[in-house]
């Protein structure tokens, strides 16, 4: 009787705590749950002390005057930034970014006034995009490991996300989509039952990727990889995922090459965006795979391996054929001088060796997670232990390890998919633990794995390494630059040249996306690489002595001049050239062609040159 009472009082909460860990042992509910978390912690972070509802980064600005000029009335199939360099400028970047931004910021435009309806757009589509790259961590982790690896997964992806600035309210460029793209792709491979809807998802997640932005290349390839030789050594029961997933890359890739490219442009190659090239190659790669599974696959496996080596020569030759000028790195076609002075000090275009020598403490944060992972991947594959799944892991995570390590920008993909090998991992370390709950060596072994797999410690050790603890009047002098830097982009700033007659303005290449963005001037310079003939020019002005520089910035047109002496790279070029016109302007010698316009907080000048 009293076991009978007992039991009736223990069953409420049991069954309680039972239907709660059925629910979030489920995949949307456990999505749903990390990703509101996210957000919510996210906002918390970002919003309070936000002085611009536009991100910190160039690309952020630059995305939302391409977005403007949308709504304005420019052709979808237009890309031209009209405003930049010295004839217009030509960019890289995919409407797929546009349209969901200039959406939202129609949709919100029809109750809150113009700035407003941007703020609220901005800050709605970067988090929105924790849901899917959620979604993918989630499917993945589940796939490999079940609800407890799931639930790792999404911890580590948790922590990764919260530090990482990519999905924070503002960042409108296209980072954030493409490590959710990225690792839906790799969530897709992951399925063990080699079902053709997840190879097709695969397959479109590829072609957007591509459309989307050149930096995904690696990825997409590999991924391509991955599936074709899965296919050549599976055979048949792999010939319906092989099968969906070239033909979705040929479809979509052929649907985004014609729905966003212009005519004109059709037999154009260039390699930093979607175009002939990338495009010829994805459709003839996934349609000939396609084929092969098609009548193939019942071969012997010796057979399938011999088609695979075609279809990879047949890639190949389309290649030399089609796009000589891809095989190589488009950035490598840059003037030398922007190498030096621009490229070469582009924090995510660093080298594994450039940070080593300049900032050694933060290669902890870059690339440990990914070493972590890899090792991980190879120990399982030689222990035999769930070779598949770590083949897939280790070739994915390897790939974008090694383009980290020529260019950082590829570190965020490589440790948002270190966490899969590192939450099987995880998980068997915990389950020695747990088993002689007495060591200490045990319990020491668990904490340090854990630790090691979160990209953030990696990066708060890199900040208490760096802090300089004799150094405090430095750090005040630095954060009054940086403080004094951004009032020379602020809108304040920027105004008065909007009372001025519209014409071409020479400023640095800090300050050109800011003046993009509020005024309606044209501008010489902004950090992108197709538009290296004003790049250059800028740099020439500013490095070239007062009277050459006015020579220089007659021909190509300009008719103001905004400078900011806490600008770095206008103090890299005073410093370079102590008789140039940057240096001057900072000592305050104005050159008699350019007469004081206006002066605000944090700015040095805004120099009017005078129509002659």
């Amino acid at each position: 009787m009293t076991n009978a009472v007992e039991m009736t009082a223990i069953s409420p909460s049991s069954s309680k705590l039972a239907r709660f860990q059925a629910l979030f042992s489920r995949l949307w509910p456990t999505v749903f749950a990390y990703s509101g978390v996210l957000i919510v912690a996210i906002l918390i972070m970002k919003l309070p002390n936000a002085k611009d509802y536009v991100g910190p980064d160039n690309d952020d600005g630059m995305r939302l005057v391409e977005v403007r000029d949308l709504l304005g009335g420019q052709n979808w199939f237009d890309l031209m930034q009209y405003r930049l360099g010295v004839d217009g400028t030509m960019m890289h970047w995919s409407r797929l970014i546009d349209l969901p931004i200039a959406s939202l910021i129609k949709f919100f435009g029809l109750f809150l006034s113009g700035e407003r309806a941007e703020a609220v757009a901005l800050a709605i589509w970067p988090v929105s995009l924790v849901v899917p790259l959620m979604l993918a961590m989630a499917i993945a982790g589940r796939r490999i490991g079940g609800a407890l690896a799931m639930h790792i997964s999404l911890g580590l992806t948790f922590l990764t996300t919260i530090i990482s600035g990519r999905f924070l309210p503002g960042a409108i460029d296209h980072h954030n989509a493409q490590q959710a793209l990225v690792a839906m792709m790799a969530a897709m491979l992951l399925d063990d039952k080699y079902r053709a809807r997840s190879f097709a998802v695969a397959g479109f997640c590829a072609a957007v990727a591509i459309a989307i932005g050149a930096e995904t290349t690696p990825a997409v390839a590999s991924v391509c990889i991955i599936v074709a030789v899965a296919w050549a050594w599976h055979g048949e029961v792999y010939a319906a995922a092989a099968k969906a997933f070239g033909l979705s890359l040929a479809l979509f890739i052929s649907i985004l090459f014609f729905g966003t490219i212009p005519p004109s442009l059709y037999s154009a190659v260039t390699c930093d965006n979607l175009s002939l090239g990338f495009y010829s190659l994805s459709a003839i790669g996934g349609g000939l795979l396609f084929v092969a599974a098609v009548f193939t696959s019942s071969m012997s496996r010796r057979r399938r391996f011999i088609v695979l080596a075609g279809i990879g020569a047949g890639v190949a030759i389309s290649a030399v054929l089609i796009a000589p000028q891809c095989l190589h790195n488009p950035l490598s076609d840059l003037d030398p001088m922007l190498v030096e002075l621009w490229l070469s000090r582009v924090s995510e275009a660093q080298s594994f060796i450039a940070l080593s020598h300049t900032e050694p403490y933060t290669l902890g944060a870059f690339y440990a997670t990914g070493i972590f992972a890899i090792a991980a991947c190879l120990f399982r594959i030689l222990q035999r232990d769930r070779v598949e799944i770590h083949l897939i892991l280790l070739f994915l995570i390897a790939v974008s390890w090694a383009i980290a390590l020529v260019q950082v920008r590829g570190a965020p993909f490589s440790n948002i998919l270190a966490a899969l090998p590192l939450a099987l991992l995880i998980i068997d370390v915990r389950k020695v633990s747990n088993a002689d709950r007495e060591s200490v060596a045990a319990a020491l072994c668990f904490i340090l794995v854990v630790l090691g797999s979160v990209p953030a410690i990696w990066a708060v050790s890199a900040d208490l390494i760096a802090l300089p603890k004799n150094e405090a009047v430095q750090a005040d002098g630095e954060a009054k630059a940086a403080e004094n830097m951004a009032a020379c982009r602020s809108k304040e700033a920027i105004a008065p040249l909007n009372n001025l007659p519209t014409g071409m303005v020479v400023a640095s290449l800090e300050l050109g996306v800011p003046i993009l963005r509020f005024s309606g001037q044209h501008i010489l310079t902004a950090p992108y690489h197709r538009n290296q003939r004003g790049m250059l020019t800028e740099l020439h002005i500013g490095l070239a002595e007062p009277k050459e520089a006015e020579a220089f910035m007659r021909g190509a047109g300009v008719t103001a001049v905004a400078f900011c002496n806490e600008d770095p790279s206008t103090e890299q070029l005073a410093k370079l050239k102590p008789d140039g016109l940057y240096a001057q302007l900072a000592k305050g010698n104005v050159p008699n062609y350019l007469q004081p316009y206006a002066k605000a907080e944090g700015v040095q000048y805004f120099l009017f040159k005078p129509v002659d």
